[in-house]
């Protein structure tokens, strides 16, 4: 072969590796600009992303169960941060027999758990409730359809009192809407927010919202509560948290989230999510350091997951040899909607 065509070979050879591993495009989908989930997506895209070779855009979401179907389907979504019920809810609507709902959810991956998001029931300061089980039969605001908070809220509610919230008393506003209604009309009873503490809404509040509004406080001895703990977990709601809201400490619960992707089987993607989560444990003392406060609870070993739940094998490998911060298709249905089937989006 002649020495100029080796070299002209070979300058392109050099020129499509470095085209192959250019900066990507990708993006994230968390939920509300005042949430948790989409600070935690933007210390992802300041101090990891970068060092993958990835820009990052994080995009804000009505919640989990939106970002299921984003994931899937929008272009350019790579991660998806989504609640542990929320995963699950779309695993046992498949199991029922729900085609679009296996078509969701079965080539989805998890990355990596990641904390505890606080679940909040707020009610006026004058309001007769005072417990979380109380609320049975109140006019409820569950957060909007497609949001996580909105599956969590319905599913601990069925959990509670064996039945669903009653559609005449249920609405879907967003948290800020519903809060301004709580305190203006007399149309709703509770307020509940599913978010990492500190959440920003309730942060951002100022110190005469005492006069208005208070939480509920979860008493795990209850019955009623008792079997809200076979899915979520006991948390602490802390005063140090909201000092403009609370003066002690408040019982409370919460539901795990987790960063997920696609089962992708391209070289390149494939390549750069691994790259990605090596970026992350190099950079995990950073993003514990200057982070959302939810990162210091992150742990990055992989724990066992529920059935039907599968690690992305390309993260897993890179995470698992991680020494750092370690501690060890169309509706397939023709029945009526339900009122889970509505909120994961799978009625037209």
């Amino acid at each position: 072969m002649p020495r100029r065509l080796r070299a002209v070979l070979a300058a392109a050879a050099l020129l499509a590796s470095a085209m192959a591993w250019a900066e990507v495009d990708y993006k994230i989908v968390t939920a509300s600009e005042r949430g948790t989930y989409i600070q935690v997506g933007r210390d992802l895209a300041r101090f990891v992303a970068p060092q993958a070779d990835i820009s990052l855009e994080v995009l804000p979401s009505a919640g989990s169960a939106e970002n299921v179907r984003r994931l899937r389907f929008e272009p350019g979504v790579k991660f998806a941060m989504v609640q542990s019920d929320v995963y699950q809810a779309f695993l046992d609507q498949a199991a029922a027999g729900n085609a679009e709902a296996g078509n969701l959810i079965r080539p989805l991956r998890v990355i990596m758990p990641l904390y505890n998001e606080e679940i909040y029931f707020v009610v006026r300061a004058d309001s007769p409730l005072n417990y979380v089980h109380e609320i049975k039969g109140a006019r409820i605001n569950v957060g909007p359809l497609g949001s996580g908070t909105a599956l969590s809220t319905t599913t601990l509610y069925r959990l509670m009192f064996n039945e669903p919230t009653a559609d005449a008393k249920t609405s879907f506003m967003s948290n800020e809407d519903a809060l301004v209604s709580l305190i203006r009309d007399d149309n709703l009873d509770v307020v509940a927010i599913v978010a990492g503490q500190p959440a920003k809404l309730l942060v951002d509040m100022k110190p005469e919202s005492r006069q208005y509004i208070k939480l509920l406080k979860f008493d795990p001895q209850h019955r009623a509560s008792q079997a809200a703990l076979k899915t979520y977990f006991p948390a602490t709601i802390r005063s140090s948290s909201y000092p403009n809201l609370l003066t002690e400490d408040l019982p409370g619960l919460a539901v795990k989230a987790y960063l997920v992707t696609y089962d992708y089987n391209l070289k390149n993607t494939r390549a750069h999510l691994a790259s990605f989560a090596r970026a992350l444990c190099q950079n995990f003392v950073s993003l514990q350091a200057n982070g959302h406060p939810k990162w210091r609870e992150v742990d990055l070993s992989l724990p066992a997951l529920g059935r039907g739940w599968l690690y992305f094998p390309a993260t897993a490998k890179q995470l698992r040899n991680c020494s750092i911060g370690k501690t060890s298709g169309p509706p397939a249905h023709s029945k009526t909607c339900s009122q889970h089937e509505r909120i994961l989006g799978l009625c037209d």
